[in-house]
């Protein structure tokens, strides 16, 4: 953070950067996002349900799409209007809660 209560928007080769560290994590232009398959309805609303705990926890929030046996999670950072250190910050938390619930 450049400043207190400043967000610094990553430039195209900070996000790549990022991303680099996250397997599986891919930029569509606006958000960086993950699909992730589940077994069923029930894994799928447990995994939704952690990341959401872990969101809340953070005070960041992403936008999610869920299906029978998938999640989808997008992130960036709405009031910076671009993707910031908090997005990569959550996706890296979010894998390591993937990693324990998901073990296959």
């Amino acid at each position: 953070m450049s400043g207190e209560g400043e967000l610094k928007v990553y430039s195209k080769e900070d996000i790549e950067e990022g991303l680099r560290r996250l397997p599986g994590w891919s930029f569509d232009g606006k958000f960086i996002y993950k699909d992730y398959l589940t077994k069923n309805w029930k894994e799928t609303i447990f995994l939704l349900n952690a990341i959401a705990s872990l969101a809340e926890a953070h005070w960041h929030h992403p936008d999610m799409e869920v299906g029978y046996k998938t999640l989808k999670v997008k992130l960036t950072t709405h009031e910076a209007m671009g993707l910031t250190h908090k997005d990569f910050l959550l996706a890296e938390e979010i894998e390591k809660i993937v990693s324990l619930l998901l073990k296959r």
